[in-house]
């Protein structure tokens, strides 16, 4: 079985300045999210209904 690489990208709110931000991946089943400034460490996976549900969460509190 060939692993497709997951492909990163940061928010377009975030600034190349910045040293907090978080990068994700999205695959059909779940969005993988990790540490821009520490790219091989520990990375997290939400279902995308999960991930939905926060940013609805984050985008209302803003």
């Amino acid at each position: 079985m060939t692993s497709t690489p997951l492909e990163w990208f940061k928010s377009s709110h975030s600034s190349n300045e910045g040293p907090d931000c978080l990068e994700v991946a999205l695959t059909p089943a779940a969005v993988h999210i990790r540490d821009s400034k520490d790219r091989d460490g520990a990375r997290l996976t939400v279902a995308d209904a999960t991930w939905t549900e926060f940013l609805g969460f984050a985008v209302h509190d803003a």
